[in-house]
């Protein structure tokens, strides 16, 4: 098996707290609304939304992907941290056995946030993962943290 890690950071001059909400809390349905032609729903097939709980992910028309299965890890609302691995679905294609993601919003010197990722790609026995396709996941991912934040910031009455 080869793993491959990365950490990468996005700032926000929305609060840790609003974007945690609005990104994680309420992302099964703000994303597709935010993007619905990126992520056309988010549907829990077992669980509370909590750690445990396993969700399907249906992507919109303008992806390559279908779908994608994830196991949620791990939820603190109070220190705004998300862990969750992506176990199944066309997105790991024939190389991944899994993509696990640890994401923590910490306050910024400015009153806005810092969002810290933590990516890890696990092969499937030595297969090699492609430094491309991570790069476009990645592309996609502050894709769509823009879309939402921009979302935020224009509708400030919520979250």
């Amino acid at each position: 098996m080869v793993v491959i890690t990365y950490d990468h950071e996005v700032t926000s001059s929305i609060s840790p707290a609003r974007l945690f909400n609005a990104f994680i809390v309420n992302g099964d349905e703000l994303i597709p609304k935010v993007l619905p032609q990126a992520v056309k729903s988010v549907e829990i097939l077992q669980g509370d939304g909590g750690a445990g709980t396993i969700k399907v992910t249906t992507f919109g028309e303008g992806s390559q992907y279908k779908s994608v299965k994830h196991h949620v890890e791990e939820l603190d609302k109070e220190n705004y941290v998300y862990k969750y691995s992506i176990v199944e679905g066309d997105v790991l294609q024939d190389e991944l056995e899994k993509i696990s993601y640890e994401v923590h919003m910490v306050p910024s010197a400015d009153r806005g946030s810092i969002c810290k990722n933590k990516s890890t790609y696990f092969s499937k026995g030595n297969a090699q993962i492609s430094q491309d396709d991570i790069k476009a996941g990645k592309e996609k991912a502050i894709t769509i943290f823009k879309a939402v934040e921009a979302y935020i910031i224009a509708h400030p009455e919520l979250y």
